[in-house]
């Protein structure tokens, strides 16, 4: 990463590629149900989890006529060449497994085939609804993106997820975010000051309210170049609409 700017060049997650098939794309703001998304509003039979402190999550049906887009401002750190023809936006949580899901069998392919040859970039928004565990997860890799390591960390936390697979069970917590500093070799001291603080809690609040103006409610939930494309699909589906997007170019 260039710790001038907040931009990285390459970068892929560790852990074994793969598939996962026989779900189909929704594009245009329709949104799917079933084994591929986490909805606000459930949470392992929790009907309150989405919310957060008192943030009032939209419902349901809420923000599905919503024809905005997201677009890159100060707070993103993007991965790839920041003149990269094509867009990513994942609105996500780490304690999602449909994310952890994209992220280990979808991502790589995406980064390797399309990231690293400059024709895609990738920008990551906290949709933290499942609990103050996502909060505090997403306050972590924020802290790191002061230290440069956002994308590092962001990998890192994410295959602790994967090894894990449970959600609110305590393990997003000050031992794993310290250990994993660590492992990246970041100044204990920056970092424990900016966790403890919870320096970038109100702005993954924010994100997370201000999610529903795009039509977000689940997870994960992408923007391709402006459109919508919802869930943990396979790589064939992300390849189709990145190719479409390349050839309007």
């Amino acid at each position: 990463m260039d710790n001038d700017t907040n931009t990285v060049t390459d970068g892929s997650p560790k852990e074994p590629s793969g598939y996962f098939l026989g779900i189909s794309i929704l594009i245009a703001g329709v949104l799917i149900t079933g084994a591929v998304i986490y909805s606000v509003g459930y949470k392992s039979g929790n009907p309150n989890a989405a919310n957060l402190g008192g943030l009032n999550q939209p419902s349901a049906n809420q923000g599905q006529s919503a024809t905005s887009s997201p677009s890159i401002n100060g707070d993103d750190v993007v991965l790839g060449d920041p003149k990269a023809p094509v867009t990513i936006f994942e609105f996500g949580d780490y304690q999602c497994p449909f994310c952890s899901r994209f992220w280990l069998q979808t991502e790589p392919q995406i980064r390797d085939n399309y990231v690293k040859t400059g024709k895609v970039k990738m920008v990551y928004r906290d949709f933290a609804f499942l609990g103050p565990e996502s909060q505090a997860a997403a306050n972590a890799v924020r802290c790191a993106a002061d230290q440069g390591k956002y994308w590092e960390y962001h990998d890192a936390l994410f295959s602790a997820e994967v090894k894990d697979g449970q959600e609110n069970n305590g393990n997003l917590n000050t031992a794993l975010f310290t250990k994993i500093a660590g492992d990246l070799k970041l100044n204990a001291d920056d970092f424990k000051s900016c966790l403890d603080s919870g320096k970038y809690t109100k702005l993954v609040i924010q994100w997370t309210g201000d999610a529903s103006k795009y039509g977000v409610n689940s997870t994960p939930y992408f923007f391709v170049n402006g459109a919508p494309l919802v869930g943990a699909q396979p790589y064939a589906q992300f390849e189709a609409v990145i190719q479409a997007a390349l050839a309007s170019q």
